[in-house]
């Protein structure tokens, strides 16, 4: 049985997953990469980060979505949910800003306290 976890997600935009990855203080890899469990299985991604000391954590794209895949035996100082949890904030944080930007929008404040991102955006004239 493998130890790789799959878990699907909404993300579908890479240029917005990059930027979530970097957000949160990885440093994402992109190219024909392979993440490992623990017990020495493969599984081709197309990006992958690598928390410290620890086994890899990789997104692949199917069916038009990125999954996150790892071997979360192997994978120290991350927990699984907390991860998804703070990507799709950062994912989605930057799709918003992107597109009310592409609007007219322009961002005046932000601030983030007890979890929460809030923006002030005013468009321009």
């Amino acid at each position: 049985m493998s130890h790789i976890s799959r878990y699907k997600t909404q993300f579908v935009e890479k240029r917005y997953l990059l930027a979530a990855l970097r957000d949160m203080g990885f440093e994402p890899e992109e190219g024909d990469l392979k993440v490992q469990s623990v017990r020495g299985e493969e599984l081709a991604v197309e990006i992958r980060v690598q928390p410290r000391l620890s086994y890899p954590i990789g997104f692949r794209k199917t069916k038009g979505v990125y999954e996150i895949v790892a071997d979360w035996f192997g994978v120290m100082g991350v927990k699984p949910e907390e991860f998804k949890r703070q990507l799709a904030q950062r994912y989605a944080y930057h799709a918003a800003r992107e597109q009310l930007e592409a609007q007219g929008f322009a961002l005046v404040e932000e601030s983030n306290e007890a979890g929460q991102i809030r923006l002030l955006l005013r468009r321009i004239g």
